[in-house]
Order: structure tokens, then C-alpha cells, then sequence
């Protein structure tokens, strides 16, 4: 099951879906990721990155609804270091959905376009997640190059893994939740769509980026990272 990565559109990206569904679906997805335990990876390995340190500027590469971003300047603020969030996200409907769910004093400011316009801005971090699979094999490529150029302490994409049990399991968490019937569509298609670890290796390898690790975080995450300097 599953030995061949889905190549299967998602509703969500659907550009003729209503502000008002896309918005929910949002919503729903942020619930996700905190049931999930998303967030854990991603300011587990800014623990590593950013040891020490006392500002950072970090870029987040299709934000959505902010929630990571939200996690992110919560994680700051609560060891004193101060933040410069930036997001940017193709789909024009995730910045005003942001917006709306992000209280006005948090150091985020978010933006609509590609991610390959902010190059050269001095990042210390770029962080993704749920994105990676979103793309093909070409665009993520594309997206390891631009991130190990522009860091300067590190990187992390943070997605998932494409797994049987995951799979089969995650549509009884779906209609147990009550997530937005796209949710439960997309979760599924999401996980058919992502990648394993040996497919990981071998964009590494294509895209000429050494000293990055893959590993696995319950439940179901599939992350990859690189400390700069490291």
C-alpha cells in the first residue's frame, strides 16, 4: 500500500473555493496540527538552532492560517529572544485568515507571494509545514536549494509521512473530530501525497544538500532538518 507516492490534487487548492470555506478549513487544520502534536517537532529543533541567541529573523514558507508562526513567537516570547516572523504563502485567502486569528502585538507579518522573492534577506531560519508535499519532486528541489543558501542557522521542513497505518487510521480520527469534510478529503490525499524517507534522501542528494538529517516524530511526522555549521 502506498509504495508509490499519489500525485492527486487537494479541494483546498481549489482557487475557485469560497473565502468562507477555505477560512474553515483553516480552522480545522490548525486543530489538526494541535491534536497532532505538530508544533512539537518544529520548536524542538529551534531549541537546537537557536541556542544562545538573542533575536532571529525566520521565514515560514506557506503559513496558512499563522498557527505555526503563532506557536513560533509564543516559543520566543517565553524565553525572552526577540522575533522577526515573516510568512509567505501563494494562496491570497491564507494572509487575510492570518490576520484575523493572529493578535496585533505578535512580531509576524505576512505576506502573499512565492517564497523565491525573499531571497537574499538574511534569514537565520526557514521553517515549512505541511507544504513539502504539496509540491513535486522538482519544486522541492528547488525549495531544499533556496533554503540551504539562504540560512544561516538553520532549516526545517516539517510534513508528513506516507504510512499505512496513518493512512487507514487517520479518517476514523477525521469523522470522530468533525473536521470540515475537505479536511477529512485532504488529510487523506495528504498523506497518500507525502514522502518516505529513501525519497528524502534522494532529493537531498539531487539537490547537492549534505548534512541534513530525516527523522521520524510520533505520530506520523516525517521531518527534515540541517543545523548550519554543524
Amino acid at each position: 500500500m502506498l509504495e508509490t507516492r499519489r500525485d492527486t490534487e487537494e479541494l483546498m487548492d481549489d482557487p475557485a473555493l469560497p473565502a468562507a470555506t477555505y477560512d474553515a478549513v483553516l480552522a480545522d487544520l490548525a486543530q489538526v496540527n494541535r491534536v497532532t502534536m505538530a508544533y512539537r517537532p518544529t520548536l524542538a529543533f529551534l531549541d537546537r538552532a537557536l541556542a544562545g541567541r538573542k533575536s532571529f529573523r525566520l521565514l515560514d514558507v506557506g503559513y496558512g492560517q499563522g498557527d505555526m508562526l503563532r506557536e513560533i513567537a509564543a516559543w520566543a516570547g517565553e524565553r525572552g529572544v526577540k522575533a522577526e516572523l515573516v510568512g509567505v504563502d501563494l494562496n491570497p485567502r491564507s494572509e487575510a485568515a492570518a490576520k484575523a486569528a493572529t493578535p496585533p502585538d505578535m512580531p509576524i507579518r505576512y505576506r502573499t507571494g512565492d517564497y523565491a522573492d525573499l531571497g537574499g534577506r538574511g534569514w537565520d531560519v526557514i521553517v515549512s509545514s505541511l507544504v513539502a508535499h504539496h509540491m513535486s519532486s522538482e519544486e522541492l528541489v528547488l525549495f531544499l536549494q533556496f533554503m540551504d543558501t539562504e540560512v544561516s542557522a538553520g532549516w526545517f521542513v516539517n510534513d508528513l509521512h506516507r504510512h499505512a497505518v496513518s493512512y487507514l487510521g487517520y479518517p476514523v480520527l477525521a469523522k470522530l473530530a468533525r473536521w470540515h469534510p475537505i479536511v477529512r478529503a485532504d488529510g487523506h490525499t495528504s498523506i497518500a501525497r507525502s514522502y518516505r524517507p529513501a525519497e528524502w534522501d534522494a532529493l537531498l542528494a539531487e539537490a547537492e544538500v549534505t548534512g541534513a538529517s530525516v527523522q521520524r516524530y510520533f505520530p506520523f511526522r516525517l521531518c527534515v532538518e540541517k543545523l548550519r555549521g554543524r
